[in-house]
C-alpha cells in the first residue's frame, strides 16, 4: 500500500525538477555560450536524481536538455535508427491520464513526455496474428485475408522490415513475431472455424491470479527477459558499431495472460501472474471496478464472448479487484523491458538518433464487461498504446485523432527515406509528428476499422470509430443487430444508443462499407470456415471423434456429444446467414 503524502511529495519534487530542467534548456537554446556552464548544474541535478528517484527520471533529464543538439545538427540524408517495442494485450488507455494513474511506468511516462503519445490508436484485428498482420503488412485483414490465428500472412510477404533492409539498413526482429499462417492451437483453429455452429462451449479456462517469488522477484517472465537481453546485447555489441542505419523490433508476451497449466496441453492463457515486487507498482485504491450488464441484457455475440472465455459464472469484487492489480503488475514488467532497451540506446549515444515505438497488437479487457482477454471492440481490447519519440519527433504532444497499427508501416518508411509503396491501408504518422513533414499526397481519413472473425465470437464483427461515436456492426449487416456507443457520455461502453440515433448508425455504415464491403466477406469467411474444417476433419478420418472431444471445450463437449457432433453436421450442410444461431440456449 501507498503513503498518499510520500507519494504526493514524490511528484512535486519531480515536477519541481522538471521545471528546472526546463529553464535550463531554455539556457541552452537562447545563449549556446552559456553551454558548458549549464551543463555541470545538469550533471549535478543528474546525480541529485538518481540518489533520489533513480533511472528514469535522470533519462529524461538528459534527453531532454540534448535534445536541441540532437536537432540542430540533422542534415536532410539523415536517417535515424529504427527501434519498435510490441508488447501483447496492453491496454493503450494506461498510457495517458487518467488510466496512467494506476500503476507506475516510468519508462512510458518517459517516452510520452519526451516524444508523442496518441491517445485513440486501435488494433485492426483485436487477436494476436492478425493484429500483427496488419502492422507488418500496412493493409488491412480483409486485404490480406488474415481471418484467424492460424490464417494470416504467407512466410513470403513483404514487411516493412524488409523493407527498411532492402534500403540500407542492418536489421533484427527478435522475441514474438507471429503474423504468419499456421501457428497457434488446433483448439484455437477449430473453434474460429465453428464459431457458427450453433452450440455454447466453454472454451477457455476460468480467469485466475498467480502470486510467485517475493518482493526481489523482477524477472517473472524469464521468456520475454531472455528477448530483452537479446536485444540490448545486440544494441551494446553489434548496433554501436554499424555505419548504416540500423532497425530493431523487439516483440514481447507480456502482459498477455499466461496458460493455466491446470487445465491440460490445450488450455488457453487464463492466468495473471505477477510478483510482489510488480504488485508494489500498483495503486490500490485507484483500481476501478467495471460494471456489468445483467446476462440478459447483453448483445448476443457479446454474450457468447462472455461464455466461451469461461466468465458468465460469478465472480466476487475481490476477485475482480485481484485480477485487475495482477494485470496491472504485468503492464509495469512489460515496462521495465522497455526501460532496459531505452538504457542500452542511452549507454551507446544511440538515444539521440533513434525513433523509438511502443505499442501492442491490442489490449485486455481484465474483467470489463465480464470478459477477460480480447476478441471484442469494446476499449479494452481494441485500443492500443502507440507511443514514438526521436529526431524531428516533437516532444510532450498529446494528439487525439484516431489512428491504427496499420499506419504504422508508411510511418516508419517515410522516417528512414524510402520511398512508401502504393496499395497501403496506413497513412504516415508523420505530418501529425513533425512540423516539417511534407504534405501527405492522400488525406488522412477521420475514421479508424477494425475487424474481428476469429474465435469467441459468433459473427464477424467490424467497428469505425469517428469522433465520439464507435458503431459495431455484424456479419451481413442485418441479421445481428449493431451497437452504438458515445464515447463521450459513456465511457464504459455500457450504453448500445444505435436505436436512438439511426441517422449516425446510417453514415457511419456508409462510411464503412467504403472501406469494406462487409456483407461479401462475412460471406466468404463463413465459406472459408467450412471448407477448412470439413478438410481438417477428413484428414483426422477414424481419429476424429476423440480429437474434437479433447480440445479446449472438453468438460462441456461431453456433457452431450451426440448433440454437439450433430450440431456440426447440420451447420456443414447449410449456407447463407440465421439470426437463429444467435440465440442458441443463451440463458
Amino acid at each position: 500500500m501507498r503513503n498518499n503524502n510520500k507519494r504526493e511529495n514524490l511528484l512535486q519534487s519531480r515536477s519541481t525538477c522538471w521545471t528546472t530542467v526546463t529553464s535550463l534548456n531554455k539556457c541552452l537554446s537562447s545563449a549556446p555560450s552559456q553551454a558548458a556552464a549549464v551543463n555541470v548544474v545538469i550533471i549535478i541535478i543528474c546525480i541529485l536524481m538518481y540518489a533520489m528517484y533513480g533511472t528514469w527520471l535522470v533519462l529524461l533529464i538528459l534527453s531532454q536538455t540534448h535534445g536541441h543538439c540532437m536537432c540542430q545538427n540533422r542534415t536532410t540524408n539523415f536517417r535515424p535508427n529504427i527501434v519498435m517495442v510490441m508488447s501483447d494485450a496492453f491496454d493503450g488507455r494506461l498510457t495517458f491520464d487518467p488510466g496512467s494513474r494506476v500503476v507506475q511506468l516510468p519508462y512510458l511516462n518517459y517516452l510520452r513526455e519526451l516524444g508523442t503519445v496518441f491517445i485513440n490508436a486501435y488494433t485492426n484485428s483485436p487477436i494476436c496474428c492478425p493484429s500483427r498482420a496488419a502492422m507488418w503488412s500496412g493493409r488491412f485483414v480483409h486485404l490480406t485475408e488474415s481471418w484467424n490465428n492460424y490464417k494470416c500472412l504467407d512466410p513470403n510477404a513483404t514487411t516493412w522490415m524488409d523493407m527498411l533492409q532492402q534500403n540500407g539498413y542492418n536489421t533484427l526482429s527478435v522475441g514474438k513475431l507471429d503474423y504468419t499462417s499456421g501457428s497457434h492451437s488446433v483448439s484455437n483453429r477449430v473453434e474460429a472455424w465453428t464459431r457458427d455452429v450453433p452450440f455454447l462451449l466453454r472454451q477457455e479456462g476460468r480467469p485466475v491470479t498467480d502470486l510467485v517469488g517475493d518482493t526481489s522477484t523482477t524477472r517473472v517472465m524469464t521468456k520475454d527477459w531472455r528477448t530483452t537481453d537479446i536485444a540490448t546485447q545486440w544494441i551494446h555489441h553489434k548496433a554501436a558499431a554499424l555505419s548504416q542505419p540500423f532497425a530493431l523490433y523487439m516483440g514481447l508476451n507480456l502482459p498477455h495472460p499466461y496458460v493455466t497449466d491446470s487445465l491440460g496441453p490445450n488450455a488457453g492463457g487464463s492466468t495473471f501472474r505477477t510478483s510482489p515486487y510488480w504488485l508494489e507498482k500498483v495503486m490500490p485504491e485507484l483500481i476501478s471496478i467495471p460494471k456489468w450488464l445483467p446476462l440478459s441484457d447483453m448483445h448476443p455475440v457479446d454474450y457468447y464472448s462472455t461464455f466461451t472465455k469461461n466468465c458468465s459464472g460469478n465472480f466476487t469484487e475481490q476477485e475482480v479487484r485481484k485480477i485487475r492489480a495482477f494485470y496491472y503488475a504485468m503492464c509495469a514488467e512489460t515496462d521495465a523491458m522497455l526501460g532496459q532497451v531505452i538504457s542500452a540506446l542511452r549507454d551507446t549515444d544511440l538515444l539521440d538518433t533513434t525513433v523509438l515505438l511502443f505499442t501492442s497488437d491490442h489490449g485486455d479487457l481484465a474483467m470489463e464487461h465480464r470478459q477477460f482477454y480480447k476478441m471484442s471492440m469494446f476499449e479494452g481490447s481494441s485500443h492500443v498504446p502507440l507511443l514514438i519519440m526521436g529526431p524531428g519527433v516533437k516532444s510532450g504532444l498529446r494528439l487525439s485523432q484516431p489512428v491504427s497499427l496499420v499506419d504504422i508501416y508508411p510511418t516508419v518508411l517515410e522516417m528512414a527515406g524510402v520511398a512508401v509503396p502504393g496499395g497501403l491501408s496506413g497513412h504516415s504518422l508523420l505530418p501529425l509528428l513533425s512540423q516539417s513533414a511534407a504534405r501527405p499526397a492522400r488525406p488522412r481519413p477521420d475514421w479508424v476499422l477494425s475487424e474481428y472473425h476469429g474465435c469467441n465470437a459468433n459473427a464477424s464483427t467490424y467497428m469505425l470509430r469517428e469522433g465520439q461515436w464507435k458503431y459495431i456492426t455484424y456479419a451481413d449487416g442485418v441479421s445481428v443487430p449493431p451497437q452504438l456507443f458515445d464515447l463521450m457520455v459513456d465511457k464504459e461502453e455500457l450504453h448500445n444508443v444505435a436505436s436512438k440515433f439511426p441517422d449516425v448508425c446510417r453514415h457511419l455504415d456508409k462510411l464503412l462499407r467504403s472501406a469494406v464491403d462487409y456483407p461479401q466477406v462475412s460471406q466468404a469467411i463463413c465459406l472459408y470456415n467450412k471448407q477448412q474444417f470439413a478438410a481438417w476433419r477428413k484428414s483426422l478420418g477414424d481419429n476424429y471423434t476423440q480429437v474434437i472431444a479433447n480440445l479446449r471445450w472438453h468438460l462441456d463437449w461431453q456433457e452431450d456429444v451426440e448433440n454437439n457432433e450433430k450440431a456440426i453436421d447440420e451447420w456443414l450442410m447449410k449456407s447463407g446467414f440465421s439470426s437463429e444461431k444467435l440465440k442458441v440456449s443463451m440463458f
